[in-house]
């Protein structure tokens, strides 16, 4: 048995969601997950690091699968893309450890965020941003935010719909900054792990207070209420990508790129 690790981009716009689901829906795992079987000639389960939703996009989503045993002859990552639409690429391949798991042995994650702050829409990236006409101050959103970094319960933060063993999650990094010469900034948060629409949901909330004037204090009351009504909307999924999955460098080097 092998176990083939894949680093994968995609546009998510035109997909519901990273998760296979019905026929007739097209997602990310299943359309790959049609082309590795049409090319190893056997059934394959991908799993990915984690679920993305409707619409957002992934710049660094890992997944692995395992096989009996890959064809020597074959060019993987040529023919795997030769089998997909043009909005999935598989970046990368590597042979792993059976002990791989994608989103098992995941230590960090890191996803961003992306807003157009400017009075008009964006014409252009327009699946990629989302638009907020008013003014917004990174410094206050900043001051908003620093609450969250830590070990917490984020309860408050997490839609339904994924059963979960506990609602804990350690976030390291939680930082808006300006995208250079463009009206655009942009939200980076780090973390070992996020819950259902946790980084929307973290968005929308803080853009909510600071247009409602709280500051860090009603964050942090939200947080310790670990109640999902105290928060605010949950932002759109065009604005985010899954940035990077980062997993221990001892296991990393045991790959054999393909």
């Amino acid at each position: 048995m092998q176990t083939v690790k894949l680093l994968i981009t995609y546009e998510g716009t035109h997909y519901f969601g990273w998760q296979k689901q019905t026929e007739t829906k097209k997602t990310i795992q299943g359309l790959i997950e049609e082309a590795l079987e049409k090319l190893c000639h056997q059934k394959i389960s991908l799993i990915g690091s984690g679920r993305t939703d409707a619409g957002t996009h992934a710049k660094g989503q890992v997944a692995h699968f395992r096989i009996d045993e890959l064809n020597p002859r074959l060019n993987l990552l040529m023919a795997l893309n030769a089998n997909l639409p043009h909005d999935i690429s598989v970046k990368k391949a590597w042979l792993m450890p059976n002990d791989f798991h994608a989103k098992g042995s995941v230590i960090k994650k890191t996803y961003r965020y992306q807003i157009h702050n400017c009075k008009t829409p964006p014409a252009l990236n327009n699946q990629y941003l989302t638009w907020v006409a008013r003014p917004l101050d990174i410094i206050k959103l900043n001051e908003l935010t620093k609450t969250l970094i830590g070990l917490h319960d984020f309860k408050a933060f997490q839609n339904t719909g994924t059963d979960v063993a506990h609602t804990n999650r350690e976030i390291y990094e939680a930082q808006w900054q300006n995208i250079e010469n463009t009206s655009n900034i942009e939200f980076l948060v780090t973390g070992n792990g996020f819950l259902k629409q946790m980084v929307r949901n973290l968005v929308g909330t803080a853009i909510d207070l600071y247009f409602e004037g709280y500051g860090p204090e009603k964050m942090l009351e939200i947080l310790n209420s670990k109640d999902r009504t105290k928060a605010g909307k949950t932002a759109s999924a065009k604005g985010l990508f899954l940035e990077e999955v980062i997993y221990p460098e001892n296991l990393d080097r045991k790959g054999q790129e393909l």
